[in-house]
């Protein structure tokens, strides 16, 4: 009987990670599609954020990492370029970390650990581009990518508190 009720949750999580999977490549293509512009370059929404807030404090931090890394692989791949993905992957990989020690170590709400993990892929696109260029004068941008990273971080934060208290005792694992 237990281990009935082991495979059917893992079947549970199974089928979550990918309604998730797919949930946060549509909206990487949204923001490809629809591009908000905020004047400043390289400034996005981050929608994709959503997901993987709403993953860790649903399902788990390690079941987040994995579709945030596959996210930025396929989306990479379906809708950019090998720079795309390196800037993405930088930024993706410090932010999880970042939101993961806000709320494990911290015990940050969602909005806070959207926040941080705001600016933190900011600031780890900021170190790839000062790696790329071989040039740390692109430092002098980090002010304007905090206030975007805060800006952008608080309102993914606040769509994914209202989807964790909404829907996540329904998928709570």
């Amino acid at each position: 009987m237990r281990l009935m009720q082991s495979q059917s949750s893992f079947r549970k999580k199974t089928a979550y990670m990918g309604l998730f999977l797919a949930l946060s490549l549509i909206c990487s293509y949204v923001e490809v599609l629809i591009p908000i512009n905020f004047g400043i370059p390289g400034v996005k929404l981050g929608l994709t954020n959503i997901v993987i807030v709403l993953t860790m404090y649903c399902i788990g931090e390690k079941e987040a990492l994995g579709i945030s890394v596959l996210r930025i692989l396929l989306s990479g791949l379906l809708f950019g370029n090998l720079f795309s993905v390196l800037f993405s992957l930088a930024g993706g990989i410090l932010s999880f970390f970042v939101m993961v020690v806000g709320k494990r170590f911290l015990k940050l709400k969602c909005i806070a650990v959207s926040t941080s993990g705001g600016i933190a892929h900011n600031v780890g696109q900021l170190l790839v581009a000062a790696f790329v260029v071989d040039n740390f004068s692109v430092f002098y941008y980090i002010p304007v990518l905090i206030v975007s990273g805060v800006l952008t971080g608080l309102l993914i934060g606040i769509i994914a508190q209202e989807l964790v208290l909404r829907i996540g005792k329904l998928i709570k694992f």
